[in-house]
C-alpha cells in the first residue's frame, strides 16, 4: 500500500443525516494523516455530541494498512463494522468516519442498526468526496532569461505544474511533476536547455491532483 504512486482519500469533511424510527444517525467523514489525527478527529466529534447515546467510529490508514472500528456500546458488529465497510467500499484510505446516534425510543434490532449505520456512514463518505493523491516531486529549475518562455511553453504542453518563478540574475522555476513523469521532465529540460539548466530536487510528497467525486 505505501509503495503505491496513487491512493484515494476523502476530499474534505462531509456530513450526513439519516432518521430511522425517530433515531437520528449523524455521519461525518474526513481525511486524516495518521492514527493520532484519526483519534483527534473522533475525539472532537465525541465532544460536540457528548450527549448522544452512541458515537460509533472507524478509520482506515495507509501507514501499516491499519483499520479500526468501535461499536461504542451498540451490539457487536452492528455499527463499527458497517462504518468501516463504508470507507473500504469507497476505496478510500487515510480517512475516518464517526456516526453519532440519538436514540428515538424505538429499538431497531440488529438488522435495522446495521442498515442505519451503514447508510449514514456511506452518505457521509459520499458527501466528503474522493480525491486522488498522487506521488509528486518538486524541482527548482534555474535557467537563463533567454530560455524562460520556451521552457514555460514546454512545461505547459507536457503537464508540468509551475508553482512560481523567481527572477534574479537568472530565472528559477519552481515546479511540481508526477513521480511517474520525472524521467521525461528531466530529459526535456536538458534537451531544450542543451544541458545548461540547473535542476535541483526539493522534496517528494503526495498531492491531491484530482477530485473524482464530490
Amino acid at each position: 500500500m505505501n509503495n503505491a504512486a496513487e491512493y484515494k482519500t476523502a476530499a474534505a469533511a462531509g456530513e450526513s443525516l439519516i432518521v430511522e424510527k425517530r433515531s437520528k444517525f449523524i455521519g461525518i467523514c474526513a481525511p486524516v494523516s495518521g492514527r493520532e489525527a484519526a483519534l483527534g478527529f473522533i475525539g472532537k466529534v465525541r465532544a460536540v455530541h457528548s450527549g448522544a447515546d452512541h458515537n460509533v467510529s472507524a478509520y482506515y490508514l495507509r501507514e501499516g494498512n491499519i483499520s479500526h472500528c468501535s461499536d461504542d456500546g451498540e451490539p457487536s458488529g452492528t455499527a463499527g463494522r458497517p462504518a468501516l465497510d463504508a470507507l473500504q467500499k469507497a476505496g478510500i484510505i487515510d480517512a475516518a468516519v464517526v456516526v453519532t446516534r440519538y436514540f428515538g425510543g424505538t429499538l431497531l434490532g440488529t438488522g435495522g442498526l446495521t442498515r442505519a449505520y451503514s447508510a449514514a456512514a456511506a452518505a457521509a463518505v459520499k458527501a466528503a468526496g474522493v480525491a486522488v493523491m498522487t506521488l509528486c516531486r518538486k524541482y527548482s529549475v534555474v535557467v537563463d532569461y533567454a530560455l524562460y518562455d520556451q521552457i514555460m511553453k514546454l512545461y505547459a504542453d507536457t503537464g508540468v505544474r509551475v508553482d512560481s518563478s523567481d527572477f534574479t540574475e537568472k530565472v528559477t522555476i519552481n515546479c511540481t511533476i508526477k513521480k511517474t513523469g520525472e524521467t521525461m521532465f528531466l530529459d526535456i529540460t536538458r534537451e531544450i536547455s542543451r544541458g545548461a539548466a540547473d535542476m535541483v530536487f526539493i522534496e517528494e510528497e503526495f498531492l491531491p491532483l484530482k477530485l473524482i467525486q464530490r
